[in-house]
């Protein structure tokens, strides 16, 4: 007698509720490997996890499972992908499950109320770097694959291929390289990347926009060497002067970026998504004061909040590196000193051609007396898709049965990079199911992950793959 596709589901969903406790205790494993992708003396530790993932998805049934190696003289930092297939669904579609190992730093140390790679379960969440960006969404993957492996006794509904990656979070070069390089390798009908969140609670939310990035430094340089303010203030140039007066020239006090052309390919939201996100329960007085914490909202007069955090390119300052900063005071005029400046583009922007206008725009501004440095670390295309498709119908079906509620389409105000190059390298499709929430602090101090969202998300995953599957 044939199982359908329906009990195998209901099955496979069983064996995740069954199972729900002991596949937190796994996640809280891979948690504690400190995988920070931008520190070369984590390195070890990104391996340790690229592995741990690996090994899973080996126990669990998948196939061909290997590490990618993607350092090479030229990038002798790069961290492996994890690969594994499963293409033993003849006739079926087959998905491309992505997500990533590694981690942002977790400084500010001070900040956090339990240690940053030491899980802990408080209130219902689970508290780590990581939690939520993206290991415990990776992992929702892996153990809705493991749910379907189990209750079809080792036969899948679908054919899958899974990529993680170990430099999501410093740029992604890697991953870009391989798409670039052996594309054929991930040929899919379908991307799913559960590396986003949702618009509310209990509010089943797929994402169908990201904004773009740009990531730079301005190194500005003035004397041949550090400087005795005292001796030379007055007649010596100050590279922290001068980019503060060249950060200043770059945005108005309204938000709006002042360089030339900058604009110039802004595509705005359609008439549909505006009055999708107006219906949508957001309260920018909340929003400012429960999520934000300031005393004001910032930006562009004449759009909303969710406009320009969607739909409009940003300029932002992350650091200053340069001079003096240890305790007590040292009157040095340093010789050099750095800016981390990004900028987020939307559609039609592109980052080869925002970056020109910014560099040459940058330069034209140079103060007396310094030289100008503009470097571009790393940058990601914007991505708008398509919602008329049998896959995001999958989608919103899946999680409409797990929620008991319609899901809403939104953007998302940050970059995943590897969107781009799936829908533009693969011209795969490419579905956002994201289960994080707004005040999950990724990026910040005590980030979270809610459990019952880590839970429900294993069950949408299931759903989505069978109903990809069966269609």
């Amino acid at each position: 007698m044939s199982v359908t596709v329906t009990e195998t589901t209901a099955a496979a969903v069983e064996f995740a509720k069954t199972n729900g406790k002991q596949f937190v205790e796994e996640l809280k494993e891979l948690l504690r490997i400190p995988s920070v992708s931008t520190a070369p003396e984590h390195r070890d530790d990104v391996r340790r996890a690229a592995q741990f993932c690996a090994d899973e998805l080996t126990r669990i049934g998948m196939e061909h499972v290997e590490l990618i190696e993607t350092a090479t003289v030229d990038r002798p930092g790069g961290h492996a992908l994890v690969y594994a297939e499963y293409l033993q669904a003849t006739g079926k579609p087959t998905v491309l499950c992505y997500g990533h190992y590694d981690v942002q730093p977790a400084e500010p140390l001070d900040e956090w109320k339990s240690p940053p790679f030491e899980p802990t379960e408080r209130d219902g969440n689970i508290y780590a770097r990581g939690a939520v960006d993206d290991k415990g969404q990776m992992w929702m993957h892996v153990k809705a694959i493991e749910a379907l492996m189990v209750a079809g006794h080792g036969v899948l509904p679908v054919n899958l291929r899974v990529i993680l990656e170990g430099e999501e979070e410093v740029g992604g070069e890697g991953i870009a390289k391989f798409v670039r390089e052996h594309g054929a390798r991930l040929k899919a009908d379908v991307a799913l990347v559960s590396d986003t969140e949702m618009f509310a609670p209990d509010l089943p939310t797929l994402c169908v926009g990201l904004r773009g990035m740009i990531y730079t430094e301005i190194e500005a340089r003035g004397a041949r060497t550090d400087l005795h303010s005292g001796m030379y203030g007055g007649a010596a140039p100050n590279p922290f002067v001068a980019l503060a007066q060249v950060i200043a020239k770059l945005k108005d006090e309204d938000g709006k970026i002042l360089i030339p052309g900058f604009y110039d390919k802004v595509a705005a939201p359609t008439v549909a998504e505006l009055q999708a996100w107006k219906a949508l329960p957001f309260d920018e007085e909340e929003y400012r004061e429960a999520e934000i914490g300031s005393s004001a909202l910032t930006g562009e007069p004449g759009f909303s909040a969710l406009e320009r955090t969607w739909a409009r390119p940003t300029l932002d300052v992350h650091g200053m590196p340069g001079g003096f900063v240890g305790s007590g005071a040292k009157t040095v005029i340093p010789a050099k000193a750095v800016a981390k400046v990004s900028l987020r583009l939307v559609p039609d922007m592109t980052p080869a051609e925002s970056f020109a206008q910014y560099k040459s725009f940058v330069e034209s501004i140079c103060p007396k007396g310094i030289q100008l440095e503009v470097r571009l670390i790393h940058s990601g295309d914007p991505i708008v898709v398509s919602t008329d498709n049998e896959y995001v119908r999958a989608a919103t079906e899946s999680m409409r049965e797990v929620f008991g509620k319609e899901t809403v389409f939104v953007r998302g105000g940050g970059s995943i990079p590897i969107v781009g190059d799936f829908v533009r390298e693969l011209k795969t499709p490419t579905v956002m199911m994201g289960f994080g929430l707004p005040d999950d602090n990724l990026h910040a101090p005590n980030e979270k992950f809610h459990l019952a969202n880590f839970h429900r998300g294993i069950e949408s995953i299931i759903r989505f793959l069978a109903k990809v599957g069966a269609a």
